[in-house]
C-alpha cells in the first residue's frame, strides 16, 4: 500500500478524517467494552485527547493515497514522569528513573488492512528522528510483557530495559537510544496537507 506520513498540525483533517483517527484508535485499542459513553470517552481522552491536545507538534499521521487516515504516531518529547498529566500512570511512576534517560515515548495506531506493509516502522522512524532532533536522548514505549507487538518494537530498535507488575502481567518498558545515532533527518513527509479547510 502507497502510504504518506505528514505532521498532524499541516492538516486541516475532515470531519471523515477524525472519524477515521478515532475508528483506528479504538478498533486497535485492548480495550473494547465500557461502562457507558462517560468512560469510552475518558478512555479516548487518555489515550489519544491529551496528546493531540498538548503535543500535537510531535504527532503525525499516515494516508493513503485517497488522504483517508490509516495510521498515527503520537506522544511526547518531554519525560513524562516529570509532566503533571501523566501523574495517574502507574507505569510513569513504575519506570521514573528509565524514562530520565529515554525520555519520549510514543502510542502508534494503524488501520488493519494498513499492517505488515511497513507504514507502522515508518511513523516510528519519522517520530524517533523527530525526537532526536528536539534533543531527546532516547524513546520508549510501555506495553504489556505478553503482547505480540513486543516483536514489532523489537524489530524497529528498541530493547527491553525494565519491567513491572500490571495487573495479574507484567508491563514492559521498551527503550531506544540515540546516543549512538548520527542525528536523524525526517525526509519521509507529505508535500502538501490531506485535509479540505472547512
Amino acid at each position: 500500500m502507497d502510504a504518506t506520513i505528514a505532521p498532524y498540525l499541516a492538516q486541516h483533517l475532515s470531519a471523515l478524517q477524525v472519524a477515521q483517527l478515532n475508528d483506528i484508535f479504538f478498533s486497535s485499542s485492548a480495550t473494547q467494552s465500557f461502562a457507558g459513553p462517560a468512560a469510552r470517552a475518558a478512555f479516548h481522552e487518555r489515550w489519544l485527547g491529551l496528546y493531540v491536545q498538548h503535543d500535537a507538534a510531535h504527532a503525525f499521521l499516515a494516508f493513503d493515497a485517497e488522504s483517508h487516515v490509516i495510521g498515527y504516531v503520537v506522544g511526547t518529547i518531554e519525560d513524562l514522569a516529570m509532566l503533571p498529566r501523566f501523574a495517574d500512570l502507574a507505569s510513569a511512576r513504575a519506570f521514573a528513573a528509565l524514562s530520565r534517560i529515554y525520555p519520549a515515548h510514543l502510542h502508534i495506531n494503524l488501520a488493519a488492512r494498513a499492517r505488515n506493509q511497513g507504514i507502522g516502522a515508518r511513523l516510528i522512524e519519522t517520530f524517533a528522528a523527530h525526537a532526536q532532533a528536539q534533543g531527546a536522548g532516547g524513546v520508549h514505549v510501555v506495553t504489556s510483557a505478553s503482547s505480540r507487538n513486543v516483536r514489532f518494537y523489537n524489530r524497529c530498535g528498541f530493547h527491553e530495559a525494565g519491567r513491572a507488575a500490571a495487573g495479574s502481567g507484567e508491563m514492559v518498558f521498551l527503550a531506544r537510544a540515540f546516543a549512538d545515532c548520527a542525528p536523524a533527518a525526517i525526509t519521509d513527509l507529505a508535500p502538501k496537507a490531506h485535509g479540505t479547510k472547512t
